[in-house]
């Protein structure tokens, strides 16, 4: 029997679980639950002898690679998977897929609350501004990407997007106007999300130089990767231009320092742009059926290791 270990340092909604487990129980599988771990051992006892993984934001590496002798496949319930090491899933020949798209929504959702806040002084009672008219520039245009840019356009704000993977006449075809360079998005707009995956070009590539281009009073809001960030670059910036803000829904390294520059920074206390109900239960139930489709089928529709 197909075994498969559902391991959630953050749990899974009562919901979602329950529905991940029907899938698998209609194709005969074993479900096994591993949540709200405190130890790596916990985990690397659990999957001893398993075929299948679905984690959220849990690190697999070489030592769960290592101890899952069995494993065939682990799926990452979300859009990021940089908490897989895919060089020795690869060794260990197991599939890693993600599940793209299925918490895009959420982040969108939250890029733009979090941006509500801001403008509005974060509801202190003293006068704002209004998003509409401003100039919003996405930075890698994935489902996340294009999700704030739907958003932000019934907000009346103009879009603006750069992704060196999607083309131009695509990026327009969706209502967004596609620039040139990253350098070109950061000095024209009054805003910009980021939306880029944690890769060797894109980390800490966010950094002084781009921040000083921006206009005035722009902000930079990050609910992607806390390691696309030159923090100590950022800090500096905002140091010596008391008129940009950064907003962030990952806490960066240097949270202490930032706190320094008042209004002009803000960090959700964890990482909550996938935490919705509905994100939750669709991540969790797309993991499920992609490992029933790799394990019935050998689909790998989604696989992002070689």
């Amino acid at each position: 029997m197909t075994k498969v270990l559902i391991a959630t340092e953050k749990p899974f909604a009562a919901a979602a679980v329950q529905g991940i487990k029907g899938i698998f129980d209609a194709e005969g599988f074993e479900t096994v639950l591993l949540e709200k771990y405190t130890e790596k051992s916990q985990l690397l006892e659990a999957v001893a002898n398993v075929d299948a993984i679905i984690i959220r934001s849990d690190i697999i590496d070489k030592e769960v690679f290592d101890a899952a002798k069995n494993l065939k496949i682990v799926v990452r319930a979300g859009a990021g998977f940089d908490n897989v090491d895919l060089a020795e899933a690869t060794a260990h020949n197991v599939c890693v897929m993600n599940t793209p798209g299925q918490n895009a929504n959420a982040v969108a959702e939250l890029v733009i609350g979090l941006l509500v806040f801001n403008a509005r002084n974060r509801f202190n009672g003293k006068s704002g501004s209004e998003l509409m008219g401003k100039k919003i520039g996405i930075l890698a245009y994935g489902n996340v990407g294009r999700n704030v840019g739907r958003i932000a356009k019934g907000f009346g704000m103009d879009v603006y997007a750069y992704d060196a993977f999607i083309p131009a006449e695509a990026i327009k075809e969706s209502g967004a106007t596609p620039v040139a360079s990253v350098a070109e998005l950061f000095a024209n707009c009054d805003v910009v999300s980021l939306h880029a995956p944690a890769t060797d070009e894109t980390k800490k590539s966010i950094n002084y130089e781009l921040l000083m281009k921006m206009p005035k009073n722009a902000v930079v809001i990050n609910s992607a990767r806390k390691e696309i960030i030159d923090e100590e670059g950022i800090l500096k910036a905002l140091t010596e231009r008391t008129d940009l803000v950064y907003i962030t829904d990952i806490m960066p390294g240097n949270h202490e320092a930032m706190l320094a520059l008042g209004d002009r920074y803000f960090s959700t206390p964890k990482k909550m742009g996938a935490q919705t109900a509905e994100a939750n239960n669709n991540a969790g139930l797309a993991a499920a059926n992609q490992i029933v489709g790799f394990i019935k089928r050998g689909e790998e529709r989604f696989r992002v290791n070689k």
